[in-house]
C-alpha cells in the first residue's frame, strides 16, 4: 500500500492550520536563539505562507524583509498576513535568487532546507545575497528522529502499511549536515543547536481538523479504507498525550544552524 509520496505546498490557508503553530513556536525559539539587532536587511528564502516572515516583521524591526518563494499560492496566502505588513513576498527560487551580491544583512531559511532540490546550491546562494560579516541561518524539522509534529499520526499509517509523504531529503535536517553545508558555502563560526517546542489541542477534534487542513496528510487519510482510517483513529486516540480535560499536548522538534560571513 503506498500514499502520494510528495508533500505539495499549494495552500496556503491549510499549511497555516496544520502547521501554522507549529512554524510561529519554532520560529520564536530561533530568533531568540539568532538575537538579531534591529534595522536589518532581511531575506527570507523559501517563505512560504510568510509565518516566518510575519515573525521577523513582528520581533526584529527590519529595515527591511523580502519572503521568496516558488508557490504563487501560499505566497497570496502571505501577503493578507496583517503582522507582515511591510514585507515584500516575491515568486523566486530558492537556487537563483533574484539579487545581486550582498544584498542583505541576514538570510534565513525556515523549515525548508530539505525541500530545495540542491541544498548546497541554497546555501551557497544565501552566502552571495548576504554582505560579509553577515549572517545567515535556517532550522528544519527532523523527520529521522522523530521531530515532525505530525510523527505520531504518520507512524499510525506506517503501521497499517501506507507510506506517509516526506521531504526528499531527510539528512538534511541532521545537525552535522546542516553545519557542513555552512562550512562549505563559507561561512564561519558556525554553530547548530536544538529546538524542543511544544503545541496543545483542546480536543482530540481540533487535533485531526489539523491534520486534515493539510493537502498532503489529507491526501494520506484519503489513500487508505474506511476502515484502516478508523483504526488509525483508534489507535492516535491511545497513544496521544491527553489530560482528563480531554486536551492533547505534545512536543516537536528542529534542528538549527547559523554561521556568519567573513568580512
Amino acid at each position: 500500500m503506498s500514499a502520494p509520496s510528495q508533500i505539495v505546498f499549494n495552500d496556503g490557508a491549510g499549511y497555516e492550520r496544520s502547521m501554522g503553530v507549529w512554524s510561529r513556536l519554532a520560529g520564536e525559539v530561533f530568533l531568540d536563539w539568532l538575537r538579531p539587532p534591529p534595522g536589518q536587511r532581511w531575506i527570507d528564502v523559501g517563505c512560504g505562507n510568510g509565518a516566518f516572515t510575519e515573525l521577523l516583521m513582528q520581533h526584529c524591526a527590519p529595515a527591511e524583509a523580502i519572503g521568496i518563494d516558488p508557490s504563487e499560492g501560499q505566497l497570496a496566502f502571505a501577503r493578507t498576513r496583517p503582522g507582515a505588513n511591510g514585507a515584500t513576498f516575491l515568486e523566486g527560487d530558492a537556487m537563483a535568487l533574484p539579487f545581486e551580491q550582498d544584498r542583505f544583512d541576514a538570510a534565513t531559511m525556515a523549515l525548508v532546507i530539505f525541500f530545495v532540490p540542491d541544498p548546497a546550491k541554497g546555501v551557497a546562494e544565501m552566502a552571495r545575497v548576504v554582505r560579509p560579516g553577515g549572517t545567515a541561518a535556517a532550522y528544519v524539522w527532523d523527520f529521522e528522529n522523530g521531530g515532525f509534529p505530525y510523527e505520531p499520526v504518520q507512524a499510525q499509517f506506517r503501521a497499517i502499511g501506507a507510506t506517509p509523504p516526506l521531504p526528499p531529503r531527510l539528512e538534511t535536517a541532521r545537525q552535522d549536515v546542516l553545519a557542513a553545508l555552512w562550512h562549505d558555502a563559507g561561512f564561519t563560526d558556525v554553530e547548530t543547536r536544538r529546538i524542543t517546542v511544544e503545541r496543545s489541542f483542546p480536543d482530540f477534534e481540533a487535533f485531526w481538523e489539523s491534520i486534515t487542513s493539510s493537502p498532503s496528510l489529507r491526501a494520506l487519510v484519503e489513500s487508505v479504507s474506511p476502515a484502516q482510517r478508523e483504526t488509525v483513529l483508534a489507535r492516535l486516540r491511545e497513544v496521544l498525550p491527553t489530560d482528563a480535560t480531554g486536551a492533547i499536548r505534545y512536543a516537536a522538534h528542529a534542528n538549527a544552524v547559523r554561521g556568519r560571513l567573513p568580512g
